[in-house]
């Protein structure tokens, strides 16, 4: 798993707060399921304020139990939950409005480039 949160468009426009850095992890990793100490283990976070705000999380039901393995309780997003669904669309309109920058960047680059006179 290569998840880098000082590098997601969620946090860097958010903050990096540790709840946000528990969601932001499942939205960047959504086709799969995960354990607690999996996401402990990826996030720049102790483990003592990892469970705290994992907590929070479970008490607002953003988070379901999707399977067990062995001892391992793997979870993913509720993707049904209201504050789920809204993070998704904020996370979405914030890659389509990076990816517009990035669009206009390029062809004024481009136009640019190509008007430029070499003198």
């Amino acid at each position: 798993m290569s998840y880098k949160p000082d590098q997601t468009l969620l946090l860097r426009y958010l903050g990096a707060s540790p709840i946000l850095r528990i969601v932001d992890f499942f939205l960047d990793n959504p086709l799969s399921d995960y354990s607690k100490n999996e996401i402990a283990g990826n996030l720049a976070t102790s483990r003592v304020t990892f469970f705290k705000y994992w907590k929070g999380l479970e008490k607002i039901e953003a988070l379901k139990e999707t399977r067990k393995i062995g001892r391992a309780t793997m979870y993913e997003l509720d993707r049904r939950n209201e504050v789920v669904k809204k993070l998704i669309k904020l996370d979405t309109a914030l890659a389509r409005k990076s990816m517009q920058q990035a669009i206009e960047g390029y062809e004024t680059r481009s136009r640019l480039g190509r008007g430029a006179t070499i003198g």
